[in-house]
């Protein structure tokens, strides 16, 4: 059942009750947040009959979907973010996806079953995007549907969260934001080349945030407290949109271009993001950067180890390609196998407990 009806919204709202009684669990009910007046409803339903699975709640607006949540069902519900579709659901293999470690194990599993990417393929994927409209169906225009989906974000989402006086401001500041992706986020920068202050900037950013459009990864520190006043670095979670903002137009050009590197380093992060949360696990993930300016793209941290990981636009991945991997031990941190995403077609020891890793794989 999908509140986009204008007949069951109108139900939804005026009676809730009896769209209960009309819609009996299990139901899920899509567009949610179009009628919050629901949720009081299904808490009562579901404090009468305990059962898990009654109700499956999803909506295209986080932000309000959450805020509804959050002050209606806490307690009563389990929560899972969805990314785009993953490469791994596009082809088939959803059900079998598990949160991704770069163990020897995982990586030969993920061989098995992750066929073929070529690079013409796999720029292919990232300049399209993973939005299911489009990933999942060829004939849908790129371009018409990224137009369409800007101008519905800002109207929906950024008028009802921020006080957005100019759309023009607001697109130049997405456009700056998009030519920064995979790198540390300098806020007077950003503000300046979008020619707004650095407070609308962050107001803007955890906009961005809320409603699912970028990814701010946190550096590694062993105090947790200090991950959250560093600089964190920068990542669009759909790639197709980040290259449709700055005008990449076409996958041949997205990938002899400039930004090619730091679009697949954003492209694969996002597909690593998408193992943790589409598995209903929180991502562990931050990077490392030390005062010498060492830095390691990825830490992956589970029970006190950490699986690092490079990622880089190369098929000759050669063994200084992870020689900051020796930072962490230097720095005290217990150190699991670890790992160069590359383009090499199979996986190969690059040093002791380092594998090139393709990017079929991830």
């Amino acid at each position: 059942m999908t509140l986009d009806d204008p007949l069951a919204l109108s139900l939804a709202r005026e009676d809730p009750a009896l769209f209960l009684q009309k819609y009996r669990p299990p139901v899920l009910i899509d567009e949610i947040q179009y009628a919050p007046e629901l949720l009081r409803h299904i808490k009562m339903s579901v404090d009468r009959n305990p059962g898990k699975g009654g109700f499956w709640l999803t909506g295209s607006q986080s932000f309000h979907l959450m805020k509804g949540v959050a002050d209606s069902l806490a307690g009563r519900v389990a929560i899972v973010s969805l990314l785009g579709l993953s490469r791994r659901e596009l082809m088939g293999a959803g059900r079998e996806s598990k949160p991704f470690l770069p163990t020897a194990d995982d990586i030969e599993h993920r061989m098995r079953t992750g066929g073929v990417l070529d690079l013409d393929s796999l720029y292919r994927l990232i300049w399209r995007g993973s939005y299911p409209a489009l990933a999942a169906h060829d004939d849908v225009d790129r371009d018409l549907f990224y137009s369409s989906y800007l101008q519905t974000y800002l109207q929906r989402d950024v008028r009802d969260l921020a006080r957005v006086g100019s759309e023009t401001a607001f697109v130049r500041f997405l456009r700056a934001a998009a030519a920064r992706t995979g790198h540390m986020l300098n806020m007077t920068d950003l503000a300046r080349d979008a020619d707004v202050a650095v407070n609308t900037v962050k107001n803007w950013l955890s906009i961005l945030q809320a409603s699912g459009i970028v990814y701010l990864l946190e550096p590694y520190f062993a105090n947790i407290t200090k991950r959250l006043v560093k600089t964190p670095k920068l990542y669009f979670l759909d790639t197709g949109l980040c290259a449709y903002l700055t005008e990449w137009s076409s996958p041949q050009t997205l990938e002899a271009g400039a930004m090619s590197g730091a679009i697949l380093e954003t492209w694969v992060v996002a597909e690593l993001l998408k193992s943790y949360h589409h598995s209903g696990r929180r991502a562990p993930f931050h990077y490392y950067r030390d005062k010498d300016q060492k830095e390691v793209d990825l830490l992956i941290e589970r029970d006190g180890t950490h699986f690092p990981l490079e990622i880089k636009k190369t098929a000759s991945p050669g063994r200084d390609t992870a020689g900051h991997f020796a930072v962490l031990k230097n720095a005290g941190l217990r150190v699991g196998p670890g790992g160069v995403i590359c383009l090499v077609r199979d996986h190969v020891p690059l040093a002791a407990g380092v594998q090139a890793i393709p990017v079929s794989a991830i």
